[in-house]
């Protein structure tokens, strides 16, 4: 599992950024994009009755490509070859295709494009519901927390639900746990979601099941070009998060966490038969894995000697180690689950590769 921040450090820069972002409701034919003319190749953001041109990071630009229709691919190519061109182009359909839309900001720039029913439940408010919640977990030890420029992630595992997993490791004990991740940005809804770590090697797998809420709500009523403050939102949302805290001492059912110790065991007994590195192959081609990442992959399978379905599973999971980022550590957490999740007929082709 990749080690983040301390739970200190998250507080505080939740809170520093819950104090530096800034959100707005505006007429897409009252903003105007424009290019920097700089080494950096960046594209500004007017935004009315506010200061200055705001920097837009790539997420935003993308965002604003996609919902003009530009094709994100050309848009990238403007962005480096033309941008002139590319402010041209957004701004020809912002004034085209009129509509309202949600600007979030942090530490003066645009990070997000989204919809003005975009509900903002943000980390702060998440961590401020959760974390008290957690407190509360007999056993409970927070693992790992990090907050991107995309998403928070907060995991949690709970020392009074461990059970041993019967494989080719010895003494191989694995503990329940949570883990809450959120997007600001519209990368993804808030989510509580089981998570479970090895503590022999210190992986950590995110399991299916657990609870998604989508960011959408009520479509904001103010006139264009207002700041939305902390006191516009909908009394919905904080329901929602009564719902998340809820939501938390259900994903650590031992019952649950029983019947998936048992599925884990079952796949200790599917071997891969044929050429492992053409296994390795045939399942990065199905899960995504780049030609990088699949050579980790076969570097931690040959390394931990187990060549079954659980033994590459945890393969993929001691790859998150090695992530360059944080966001994408805990994707092949996700991935090492999926692995175990594979039916005997789409292992069957990975098993047999030659």
């Amino acid at each position: 599992m990749k080690e983040g921040r301390s739970l200190t450090d998250l507080a505080q820069e939740i809170d520093r950024q819950a104090k530096a972002k800034q959100d707005y409701i505006v007429a897409t034919p009252r903003m105007e994009i424009s290019p920097t003319h700089q080494s950096e190749g960046r594209m500004m953001l007017s935004i009315p009755e506010t200061p200055a041109p705001k920097p837009l990071r790539d997420l935003a630009l993308m965002q604003i490509a996609e919902r003009t229709g530009v094709p994100v691919k050309y848009a990238r190519r403007m962005q480096e070859e033309a941008p002139d061109l590319l402010a041209t182009n957004l701004n020809r359909w912002f004034h085209d295709k009129p509509e309202r839309r949600m600007v979030r900001t942090l530490d003066g720039e645009v990070r997000a494009f989204l919809s003005d029913r975009y509900a903002r439940i943000d980390n702060f408010d998440v961590a401020n519901y959760v974390l008290p919640v957690l407190k509360d977990v007999p056993g409970l030890v927070i693992r790992s927390t990090e907050i991107t420029e995309n998403r928070l992630y907060i995991k949690a595992t709970s020392s009074a639900i461990t059970r041993e997993v019967k494989s080719k490791r010895v003494g191989d004990l694995a503990e329940a746990g949570v883990m809450i991740s959120n997007s600001e940005v519209g990368l993804g809804a808030v989510s509580v979601t089981p998570f479970m770590l090895f503590l022999v090697c210190t992986n950590g797998m995110t399991r299916e099941g657990g609870k998604r809420w989508n960011h959408i709500g009520r479509r904001a009523e103010e006139n264009d070009s207002v700041v939305l403050g902390d006191d516009t939102r909908a009394a919905d949302d904080k329901a929602q998060l009564l719902v998340i805290r809820d939501t938390l001492k259900a994903a650590l059912d031992e019952a649950v966490f029983d019947r998936y110790i048992a599925k884990l065991e079952g796949t200790t007994m599917n071997m891969i038969e044929g050429d492992v590195s053409k296994a390795v192959e045939v399942l990065g081609n199905n899960l995504g894995f780049s030609e990088a990442e699949q050579s980790g992959i076969l570097r931690h399978l040959a390394g931990g000697g187990d060549l079954s379905q659980y033994g590459l599973a945890n393969a993929v999971t001691r790859l998150a180690e090695d992530a360059a980022d944080y966001d994408r550590a805990t994707e092949l957490e996700t991935l090492g689950a999926r692995v175990i999740d594979l039916t005997r007929d789409q292992w069957s082709p990975i098993a047999k590769a030659a």
